[in-house]
């Protein structure tokens, strides 16, 4: 049975954090690389040092050229030159150095980031990937990395540098000249930062609009390739682009609304740079008339206001990206905060296994489980797999026999009872290391974009070609390779679509072998298979059961007739068990199950 959550997706309830949070979670990967933090930190105040330096050496020119007659070519120090050069030099040198030291720290922070959230969605449980919008959470995921990397650059290649510049020219405005220089500079940037802010906070809105639209855009696309064959089936092409054609139209509209308030963003900011320079050199130029500057002072003047302007021209810009990264990374990093809803314990210890080779000892001791509080799936089951014996479990669907080996397999905890291996609760061991001894033929096959090959040798990382062909063989499917024309190199497709029903499921069997686990669980492993290949594999199967713990969950009887213990579920409970013989003679539910698919046998 599939378990349908009635939740909605779980990021979209994610609490929005306070920038301050997000650069909180952030700072740790980036200062793990504090020695490279600072050198970079001293480069880019020596950058800036170095960039007011060039009109501080051009006003000493200007105003040595401004002396009469030829004397001028004379008195010019060729060293103000040199100086003008170097510094010019020096300032584009130490800008290089910043992101070249600074470039490994961007990018380890993201990758590591990257890293733990891609581990951490593998660790939530199967209910959290049921819930889920695969498209979506990538896109989230891919917007989070690469708003890491745009935070970096725009607040340490953008607004810090800005900021450093900016208390370095007020402060030689104090010294130098006048308050009313500052006053003015302060006025006029406060006035310019004040309106980016409160315009681009208005602005915020559309933008958030576009990227959900985007992702809703995103989640129907990736949702209608992946069911591909389903919208062939039913010839619903032209549906699927009217759905995905309705929001990209919503997303146009939005995006047509944040264009115009760009332009009235721009046109502000011009309007008070122009209003702030057009101040400052008037109160200049009374200088120079005045005589209490020089040509070189009103030009010095000038070149600093514009290279503080310069970058300011930029602010709505960054400070719109900013607060968006800023948006995008909380979002990834409220995927680290979903609840984790199958955990290892903090003293969880591995699992052991008395007898590998034999497989474990299985106990259901009253197993009681639900996946919705309303609907009981399993109602105090208890049951055992000895080790060597194999167990097999039938009934009609939704009786809950699929559940048992998700429990096995602990992608769910159970909420009353045990599971017990070799006298170990499945609760108390580490997941990874139960994982490694169970394995499962599954009956929806999944394959990876990948090749036969690859798919089969997903059983055992690093297996090498002899023991994926001896898998293949043992499957029944490595002649049918061998026959393609890029053998075990052929690529399989998205899930696996280019191989058939039956392919897939012998590609499963295959990499299942490879892996050898204690326990194997066949969940209607040979379903998709016609009777002629069903009974070669099933007599492979039967020896890789052979003395092994096995838990078979079977619909056709036929295939489990010598299991040593048969349980006939019901509604969530085992109402019949036995062998076989001793359940046919017993006459009840099992015996009609099997009389029914005997006579549908022989009419077939």
């Amino acid at each position: 049975m599939r378990h349908i959550n009635s939740e909605t997706n779980p990021l979209a309830k994610a609490r929005q954090h306070s920038d301050w949070h997000v650069i909180k979670n952030l700072m740790p990967y980036i200062w793990q690389f504090k020695f490279r933090v600072i050198i970079t930190l001293l480069c880019l105040v020596a950058a800036k040092v170095a960039n007011l330096g060039v009109p501080i050496v051009l006003k000493k020119i200007v105003d040595t050229l401004s002396m009469t007659g030829a004397q001028a070519l004379v008195v010019v120090p060729v060293t103000l030159i040199l100086a003008y050069g170097l510094l010019r030099l020096s300032a584009s040198l130490f800008g290089e150095l910043r992101e070249l030291i600074f470039a490994k720290v961007t990018e380890s922070a993201v990758r590591k980031v990257g890293l733990q959230v891609f581990n951490y969605v593998h660790a939530l449980s199967l209910r959290f990937h049921l819930s889920r919008q695969t498209g979506g959470m990538t896109r989230d995921i891919e917007r989070g990395t690469r708003g890491i990397q745009s935070l970096i650059s725009y607040s340490l290649y953008s607004i810090i540098p800005t900021l450093i510049e900016l208390l370095m020219v007020l402060g030689y405005f104090f010294f130098v000249y006048n308050l009313w220089f500052v006053v003015i500079t302060l006025i006029a940037l406060t006035c310019y930062i004040v309106f980016t802010i409160v315009v681009t906070e208005w602005r915020t809105n559309f933008r958030r609009q576009m990227n959900d639209l985007d992702s809703k855009a995103n989640q129907r696309a990736v949702d209608s390739l992946i069911n591909f064959e389903t919208v062939k089936y039913f010839g619903n092409e032209q549906y699927e682009a009217l759905r995905y054609d309705e929001n990209l139209k919503k997303y146009a509209q939005a995006a047509v609304k944040s264009q115009k308030s760009l332009a009235l963003l721009n046109f502000g900011q011009q309007t008070i740079i122009g209003i702030g320079l057009i101040c400052i050199l008037g109160l200049a130029s009374s200088g120079v008339a005045k005589g209490a500057m020089t040509i070189g002072d009103l030009v010095l003047v000038n070149v600093l206001m514009i290279q503080l302007y310069i970058p300011l021209n930029f602010l709505g810009v960054l400070y719109r990206e900013m607060k968006q990264s800023l948006a995008d990374i909380d979002r990834m990093f409220a995927l680290l905060d979903a609840h984790q809803e199958v955990a290892d314990k903090p003293d969880a210890f591995p699992l052991t296994i008395k007898s590998p080779e034999l497989g474990p000892h299985v106990i259901f001791k009253d197993v009681s489980f639900h996946y919705e509080a309303n609907r009981q799936i399993l109602n105090q089951v208890s049951f055992e797999i000895l080790p060597g014996q194999t167990t097999a479990v039938v009934g009609h669907s939704g009786a809950g026999k699929s559940t048992l080996s998700r429990l096995l397999f602990r992608f769910y905890d159970v909420q009353k009872g045990a599971i017990l291996f070799d006298g170990q609760n499945i609760q108390d061991v580490q997941q990874a290391s139960l994982r490694q001894v169970v394995g499962i033929v599954p009956q929806d096959t999944v394959l990876f974009n990948d090749t036969i090959g690859y798919n089969i040798a997903y059983g055992k990382p690093g297996a090498t070609q002899s023991e994926i062909e001896s898998a293949a063989k043992s499957s029944q499917i490595h002649d049918f390779i061998e026959r393609l024309p890029d053998g075990y190199q052929s690529a399989v497709g998205e899930r696996g679509l280019k191989l058939s029903g039956g392919e897939k499921q012998r590609v499963a069997i295959a990499r299942t072998l490879l892996k050898h686990p204690a326990l194997l669980i066949f969940d209607e492993a040979t379903s998709a298979l016609d009777s002629e290949t069903e009974r070669s594999i099933q007599n492979e199967l039967n020896d890789l059961a052979r003395n092994r713990s096995t838990l078979i969950i079977a619909h056709r009887l036929s295939t489990i007739t010598h299991a040593h213990q048969i349980l006939v579920m019901e509604e969530g409970a085992i109402i019949e068990r036995g062998t076989h013989e001793s359940l046919l003679a017993l006459g009840q539910r099992y015996a009609e199950m099997w009389r029914v698919q005997q006579s549908q046998n022989v009419s077939s």
